[in-house]
């Protein structure tokens, strides 16, 4: 049996991904591996049934660094993020890993399952509630739609719908009127906890559509509602999840006519990064906004949230 570690410290999206490799490894190739992790993201891989203690100083351990090179091939050819470490893995390890689930792989213990936990009882009980991430990380500005029109949405769905606010400190995350607001007030296995019991999620391509798809609907609906304004920066294959209306411009304008443009910032933050540079900036700004995102209404966006809501079309 081959002990492994698995290592990549990326951001919590890119670790939830990887929750999944290390789940169809071992589907794929039972009682072959016994594997262990190091990561950015110690909570999401708490009670996880793949994990054995490991040490990687120990002489018959291989530590492997996780890699995903297919992204470069995304435009080009009709993978999902899921196959992204999968692949890498396979490469790395001599043998063949598939997809087994189109989602991660995350285990709450049965408290959590039981109930959203304490910081849900700020939400009125008698309306469904959709967690909503209206910002983002200072590295992908080109992913952020616009605060007034995240606002519009949560106006015009007062009474129906209730709006929990959520966002990491040190990141963009605008203040909205008429949430609840969670803003820093979570721990990420806070986050995957409300996640599990919400009604939906809505957001840009962020780490909440990855968990929205990550875990089961509420146990009285058929589906987590799901609605995510991407614009063009990503191929809509790459990202999307069955269940999740994906707002996309994919084919609508010249900088994303055949794929996504792959870019990080609307206009340079001078802040010393890379994501400064030319090559990296949205080419088609209007209004504040890419282009992509402009196109995306907030009556879109509440139309696709009403297609959820009991007793509506």
């Amino acid at each position: 049996m081959r002990r492994l570690i698995l290592r990549n410290f990326q951001s919590p999206g890119d670790i939830l991904m990887l929750t999944a490799a290390l789940r169809d490894l071992h589907r794929c190739h039972p009682d072959q591996f016994q594997t262990d992790v190091r990561s950015s993201c110690p909570d999401f891989w708490l009670n996880n049934p793949w994990l054995t203690p490991l040490d990687e100083e120990a002489d018959d351990v291989e530590v492997i660094d996780c890699q995903y090179p297919l992204i470069h091939r995304s435009n080009q050819e009709p993978w999902h993020f899921i196959h992204a470490f999968m692949h890498d893995l396979s490469d790395k390890l001599g043998v063949r890993i598939t997809p087994t689930a189109f989602r991660g792989d995350l285990h709450l213990s049965d408290e959590e399952e039981a109930a959203p936990g304490p910081l849900a009882d700020e939400f009125p009980p008698e309306l469904p509630w959709w967690l909503i991430d209206a910002g983002g990380k200072y590295d992908y500005t080109i992913k952020w739609w616009s605060r007034r029109r995240y606002q519009e949405v949560v106006d015009r769905l007062q009474g129906r719908v209730h709006f929990v606010q959520i966002g990491e400190t040190g990141h963009y995350h605008p203040p909205l009127r008429g949430v609840t607001d969670l803003r820093s007030r979570t721990t990420l296995r806070d986050l995957m906890r409300l996640t599990y019991h919400s009604h939906g999620v809505l957001c840009g391509v962020t780490l909440l559509m990855h968990l929205g798809a990550a875990f089961p609907p509420p146990a009285d609906r058929w589906s987590r509602g799901g609605v995510i304004i991407a614009g063009g920066r990503e191929p809509v294959h790459w990202e999307a999840y069955p269940g999740h209306q994906f707002l996309h411009t994919i084919g609508m304008l010249p900088c994303c006519a055949t794929g996504g443009c792959w870019r990080s910032r609307t206009v340079p933050l001078g802040d010393g990064e890379p994501h400064d540079e030319e090559k990296h900036l949205c080419k088609d700004v209007v209004g504040g906004l890419p282009h992509c995102m402009e196109m995306i209404s907030a009556n879109e966006v509440v139309s696709q949230i009403e297609r959820w809501l009991p007793g509506e079309d």
